[in-house]
């Protein structure tokens, strides 16, 4: 056989091979960055499985290293980058590994995007800011007032400055809300505790929603598309109340006397 007639190697036949179908099966298995307007994004592989085997986790490990390590600068240093993690199962662990490779190439990972409760549970309590987002399958023919709204966010833990949580639904928080935290919720806010960062419910328009605080300080409180700032003079003695819309603007009420009227009836 002369040399124009010598065969490609092995590896080179395969690759001319595959087909379409093919093609798009391994770039699903991939992480993919992506820059949207003005935000860098890592989108991790779509797979039918929700959580990684210890292989998979393995492999994304090591594709994201790779990625980082490459002469392509795709990024510039100390870039915040949003985690699209999609319907996939992550824990603290494996959020702080992803967050650790970024540091690597002096990237900082910031927000989670996320469908599962328990990835949104994982990254609140690692100190990243969240959004829930909604499923597809919930962004269905009904309109707005007849869509149901997610399952409550249970969080037992402090929020600190910097972390912003939103939810398609109502969140609860057992323990406080620090100054510069923020709450972003389309249903109702409870804090079990102290409330002293911002507060955001009926955050899609919906005047019907409330906040409730054991201790209610907030920064600034906010109610579908009515805004109202905590008084300049603290009162003498803090106790349970409950922020409600009422007359075009955000009242304040001592939640007993907010259950009396407005749930108990006459």
């Amino acid at each position: 056989m002369n040399e124009a007639q010598e065969s490609l190697p092995l590896a080179d036949v395969a690759s001319l091979e595959l087909d379409v179908d093919t093609q798009e099966s391994i770039s699903k298995q991939q992480i993919t960055f992506k820059s949207e307007q003005g935000r860098l994004l890592l989108l991790l592989p779509q797979a039918s499985e929700k959580s990684f085997t210890p292989t998979e986790w393995e492999e994304l490990c090591q594709q994201l290293t790779i990625r980082l390590s490459s002469g392509d600068r795709f990024f510039q240093p100390n870039t915040t980058v949003h985690l699209i993690a999609r319907d996939r199962l992550l824990d603290s662990r494996q959020l702080q590994k992803i967050d650790e490779l970024l540091q690597t190439a002096q990237l900082r990972m910031k927000r989670i995007y996320t469908q599962r409760r328990q990835t949104a549970v994982a990254a609140t309590t690692s100190g990243y800011s969240v959004e829930q987002q909604v499923k597809l399958e919930h962004l269905s023919d009904t309109d707005d007032k007849g869509k149901a709204l997610e399952t409550p966010l249970y969080l037992q833990m402090t929020l600190r400055s910097g972390v912003e949580i939103r939810h398609q639904g109502s969140i609860i928080v057992l323990g406080d809300v620090n100054p510069g935290g923020s709450l972003i919720a389309a249903g109702d806010i409870f804090v079990w505790g102290r409330l002293r960062g911002l507060a955001h419910a009926g955050a899609e328009g919906n005047e019907d929603c409330r906040i409730m605080a054991l201790h209610m300080q907030p920064t600034q409180l906010r109610i579908a598309d009515h805004v109202a700032r905590a008084p300049e003079k603290p009162p003498a003695m803090y106790q349970p109340e409950v922020a409600y819309v009422n007359k075009g603007g955000i009242r304040i009420a001592i939640a007993s006397e907010f259950a009396q009227i407005h749930l108990n009836g006459p």
